[in-house]
């Protein structure tokens, strides 16, 4: 039996308020689509601080980034005014922790789908195709390819996808850096503590592209893995799951998707996938 677009959407919407009623006031674990029925009370979201481009924690305290402009669709989408929105940190080694506490309802932070991660929380998305690669200082011309790695100090971050990559597969015998955040290692490669950082395109690309760092470094530009950027949230939350796929695919469709990359990539030159189809609980 097909469906039509705005006929699956309605079904979402029905579905996600009947599950509301049925639940009474258990709105911890069902969202309603209307913001009336959440009585009021704040989403809590995890994301990134320290993301340029993608989430970054500004000096006033506001927030801006990729990622910060899904988790407010997505948050309206099901149910959330802007003013119910409540962001919490979310470093690469908690996210699987604080979704599992109940912490944050959902976490929006450059947060690549694995078969690992997938035994611990579910995803919904992708919303984001991203590719690993390395960020150097301007004048380094010694690293070109993976292999030169293995003479060279490299930083990630602990927990990050792209740490494991490069121990597995990409440079065994490189002196990987593992650091708390990206900042740490963007300090560390300035003062030549370490010679490389590796991470997804899209999180360097947003450093390179900061005004205090503009002519100090460059992307090598290879494509080492394709990382597929979803929303996690806690294992078993099917209905979550639908609403918030519902919402991607709306953001993709409206064109919010594309004028939110524009936004934050642009001024970078970086150049993006297109929207990737949602899998995740399909």
């Amino acid at each position: 039996m097909k469906f039509s677009k705005a006929g699956t959407a309605a079904a979402v919407i029905a579905t996600l308020a009947l599950t509301a009623t049925a639940c009474g006031g258990d709105d911890e674990k069902s969202p309603s689509a209307s913001p009336a029925a959440n009585g009021g009370k704040k989403i809590v979201i995890g994301i990134k601080f320290d993301q340029p481009g993608l989430a970054l924690k500004k000096p006033d305290g506001t927030y801006a980034g990729f990622d910060v402009d899904v988790a407010r669709y997505v948050a309206k989408e099901i149910g959330y005014a802007p003013d119910q929105i409540e962001f919490k940190k979310a470093p690469s080694a908690q996210r699987e922790q604080l979704i599992k506490n109940g912490d944050v309802k959902f976490v929006v932070a450059s947060y690549s789908i694995n078969d690992k991660r997938k035994q611990e929380v579910d995803f919904a998305g992708p919303y984001f195709l991203a590719h690993q690669d390395l960020l150097v200082r301007a004048d380094d011309k010694s690293i070109t390819k993976p292999g030169d790695l293995n003479s060279k100090k490299l930083c990630s971050v602990t927990g990050s996808t792209s740490a494991q990559n490069v121990k597995d597969k990409l440079a065994p015998k490189a002196d990987l850096q593992e650091f708390g955040t990206y900042s740490e290692c963007l300090t560390g490669l300035e003062n030549k503590v370490v010679d490389a950082l590796t991470t997804d395109d899209s999180i360097l690309a947003g450093y390179a592209a900061q005004q205090e760092h503009q002519g100090k470094f460059k992307l090598v530009g290879l494509s080492l893995s394709d990382e597929r950027y979803g929303i996690g949230l806690k294992k078993g939350d099917s209905e979550l799951q639908t609403g918030i796929n519902a919402a991607l695919k709306k953001m993709v469709q409206d064109g919010s998707w594309d004028r939110a990359v524009q936004a934050n990539f642009g001024p970078a030159g970086y150049k993006n996938a297109p929207a990737p189809q949602v899998t995740e609980g399909n």
